[in-house]
């Protein structure tokens, strides 16, 4: 079993003014937030195309609002187009799938309706049809040369915040690992955030998306902060940490906190959907400059090889991935045992990060996310093989506050397999 890494040496956490003086925030043109919100779609597809595409899966396509949504748009004329084969994860075959079906069609907008699998074909889609090419050739960062058609994002499930971030993350099966095309080009022209249409999302993938919006919101928070050039905002997405990203963390956590274990417990409190809704998109307005880190880095091949579900995936990493990087940051880690309330405020800085760390834990027990890699069925012998493709996810890894290399990440995956929480780094 590989040893504990070396504490001594770790960097201080950046939090000085400069440093956290920048205030970039990339977002979609338009926000709307509120029950009842999706009735104000037809109208901004109505202004924007005569011919949409709807993007979304076979459940979402079969609902009651789906089908209102399809026949008020009718009603004004337009010719509406609706690809209903979204699958989870986002192969490459369902954008080849499209972009061969409706390439030649016409199609003046997109809606993407559904989870973050929907919402990111939508945008990728949009970048395809309109520039031509196979999604490949987008892979990375600030390789799309130009806007696509417009798109208009409307989440169904409260967790990727795909409805505000400016990347769409495809699974290449020849690659075998998820891929990412970056760029602001794929950011909405509007994002139409109903809670309304997350009161039928089952209790499982309720869970499973709360999860992935608590891994985005601490990672956000407790990211590096680059205090990037003029060149870095122009040829990188993630940029690290500012104010305004810690503006939407800090109020993301205590709503989830509070939020998440009611809406699994009842599905059908609507105070409690707006509340998980609106801490998902702040945790996406959060990362969409400051990025993810080692846990979602980490995920992406766990999941490829578990066929698990993203944020279940997350939940299993998050405690053994918060712990590794608490040297470089207690001052973050302690905040958020205030914002919980898992800190007593009269403690030390490092006593009161520790319970921020367990309190981030309590909220994913209490959901019922698995918290160990045993649970997802991960094999020790595959633990080279997800370490050498989590640091192949440089963008990720880059924002981790606490460097990785290939001991770290077997380290972690030894603690998270026996799901031991018995340690602490400092």
């Amino acid at each position: 079993m590989s040893t504990a890494p070396d504490t001594t040496s770790a960097p201080a956490a950046i939090r000085t003014t400069n440093e956290l003086g920048l205030g970039l925030l990339r977002q979609p043109t338009s926000v709307l937030f509120g029950p009842g919100q999706r009735r104000q779609i037809p109208a901004i597809i109505n202004s924007l195309t005569d011919h949409v595409l709807i993007v979304t899966d076979e459940r979402m396509s079969a609902s009651a609002e789906f089908i209102a949504i399809s026949e008020e748009l009718r009603s004004r004329g337009l010719t509406v187009s609706v690809y209903s084969g979204t699958e989870p994860d986002l192969p490459r075959e369902n954008i080849l799938e499209v972009t061969e079906r409706f390439g030649s069609a016409g199609v003046g907008a997109i809606l993407g309706i559904g989870g973050g699998s929907c919402m990111d074909l939508a945008k990728v889609v949009s970048v395809v049809l309109t520039h031509g090419g196979d999604v490949r050739d987008y892979y990375g960062e600030y390789l799309v040369p130009g806007p696509g058609c417009p798109v208009v994002t409307v989440p169904t499930t409260a967790g990727t915040g795909a409805e505000v971030t400016s990347i769409s993350v495809v699974y290449d099966k020849d690659k075998g690992m998820k891929v990412g095309v970056a760029s602001p080009h794929l950011e909405a022209i509007a994002a139409v955030i109903d809670p309304e249409l997350t009161l039928t999302c089952p209790p499982g993938l309720t869970a499973a998306a709360g999860a992935d919006a608590l891994s985005h919101l601490v990672e956000a928070f407790t990211g590096r902060a680059k205090n990037p050039s003029a060149e870095d905002i122009a040829t990188k997405l993630y940029v690290g940490k500012n104010r305004l990203t810690d503006l939407y963390a800090r109020n993301g956590i205590p709503l989830l906190q509070s939020a998440l274990g009611r809406v699994c417990a009842n599905p059908a409190d609507l105070e409690a959907r707006s509340d998980t809704l609106f801490a998902a998109y702040c945790a996406g307005m959060a990362i969409n400059t400051a990025g993810t880190a080692g846990a979602h880095a980490i995920q992406s091949p766990i999941g490829a090889l578990t066929h698990t579900p993203h944020g279940f995936g997350i939940s299993a990493l998050l405690p053994y991935v918060m712990r590794y990087n608490l040297p470089t940051r207690i001052p973050e880690f302690a905040e958020i045992g205030r914002l919980l309330g898992s800190a007593d405020a009269t403690g030390s800085d490092l006593e009161q990060a520790r319970a921020g760390i367990t309190g981030i834990e309590n909220i994913l027990e209490s959901i019922g996310a698995p918290t160990d890699l045993k649970t997802l069925g991960l094999s020790p012998d595959d633990f080279d093989t997800v370490a050498n493709q989590a640091l192949l996810a440089t963008r990720l890894t880059a924002n981790n506050p606490r460097d990785l290399d290939h001991a770290a990440v077997r380290f972690i995956l030894e603690r998270g397999w026996a799901g031991d929480r018995s340690w602490w780094t400092v």
